[in-house]
């Protein structure tokens, strides 16, 4: 039986490698829109396609992780998953390019819910709550992969050289760690279970919770430049310091969030998260300025940070619901906040302005601190 320390850098690996390979592919959106020439609308469509492949892969995946077991699932959709960015690479026509999207979404959307089944049961072993280190390694890849993508284009490599690189390197190193022999539960399918199950009974409220952040972490992503740029006067180049210092936060709460979870409690800690990207919500809308937006950014990162690690551990150990089926329910919730998200604020936006649009999200925040004991484990 491997130590504890050896389990987590195996899942941190998985975790890491999901993350990297999702902001290697983020980095070069811009490349990939200037090589088809894409409007905004033809590039929203691609990206729904991405997240349409994720959102279906979200239930398969789930199953496979009942009854092959979560890290053997794992370690094969990432195999999948890599191939699926190089494919990205490859495809010479918008419709290929499409196609190896979904691909890419369903890869990125099976491997979330398996890695996270793994997670679980990584957590279980090690007998701490560990789950909020391993997202902080999914935020440390992404970033990585970012950094890589700028290097990329700096060097003005090719789409097909940048992705096989950063692919073949991140998948070959986090394998080697990641392949310890874990053997993972594995629960049959039973007999007239639901091929695509939505959460029910308490999965139902932790799936709330998770839509509620995850919402407002599109929301965040996707709006925080302009927010500044519109409401604190911000210049451009200004704009982008909103999400670095939205993603630093949520990096260094995940780091530190086992002990804050093990101080507070799941629901003590959910309460403190909500309260948290409340306050900052508040700071970002109320007084229009620009360091008090950024600060806002700040304490919703530490916010939002908690929830998701906080959803996928309650879902993990879930008493009456297999993890993989658990956290698949949980996971479509939760991802369909982060489509749902951007365009919320938009639409309401057209109404009330960006600037009062972002209440939106305080209201959300506030609504995590009200059903916060449904992620107590049972």
């Amino acid at each position: 039986m491997p130590s504890p320390r050896r389990v987590w850098l195996a899942v941190a690996a998985m975790f890491f490698l999901n993350g990297g390979l999702f902001g290697t592919w983020a980095s070069r959106i811009p490349t990939v829109a200037e090589h088809h020439n894409l409007d905004g609308g033809w590039l929203g469509l691609l990206l729904l396609v991405l997240a349409s492949g994720a959102l279906i892969s979200f239930p398969l995946a789930g199953r496979a992780s009942d009854t092959f077991g979560a890290a053997r699932a794992t370690l094969a959709i990432a195999v999948a998953y890599t191939l699926a960015l190089v494919m990205i690479a490859c495809a010479f026509n918008l419709w290929l390019t499409a196609a190896a999207l979904f691909l890419f979404g369903a890869g990125h959307g099976a491997m979330d819910v398996t890695m996270n089944s793994w997670a679980g049961e990584a957590e279980r072993f090690i007998a701490k709550p560990v789950m909020s280190s391993f997202h902080a390694m999914w935020s440390l890849g992404a970033g990585v992969g970012a950094a890589a993508g700028y290097m990329a284009v700096s060097l003005e490599l090719s789409l097909l050289t940048h992705f096989s690189l950063i692919g073949i390197t991140m998948y070959v190193s986090t394998i080697l760690l990641g392949s310890i022999g874990w053997q993972s539960e594995t629960r049959p399918r039973a007999a007239g279970a639901k091929r695509f199950p939505l959460p029910h009974g308490v999965l139902l409220w932790v799936g709330i919770i998770a839509l509620c952040a995850s919402l407002g972490e599109g929301a965040i992503a996707d709006w925080s430049a302009l927010f500044l740029v519109t409401v604190t006067s911000a210049t451009t180049a200004q704009g982008a310091i909103g999400y670095a210092v939205f993603s630093l936060a949520m990096v260094i709460m995940r780091l530190i969030g086992g002990s804050v979870i093990s101080r507070l409690g799941p629901a003590s800690a959910a309460r403190f998260a909500g309260c948290s990207a409340s306050i900052g919500i508040l700071l970002a809308v109320l007084p229009a300025n620009f360091m008090a937006a950024l600060l806002g950014f700040f304490f919703l990162g530490i916010g939002y940070a908690l929830i998701m690690p906080l959803a996928f551990s309650r879902a993990a150990n879930d008493p009456d619901t297999p993890p993989g089926i658990a956290i698949a329910s949980v996971a479509t919730l939760g991802y369909g906040g982060m489509l749902l998200g951007p365009p919320l604020i938009g639409f309401t936006a057209h109404f009330v302005t960006l600037h009062y649009a972002f209440g939106i999200l305080g209201l959300l925040a506030l609504f995590i601190v009200f059903i916060a004991p449904s992620l107590e484990r049972f």
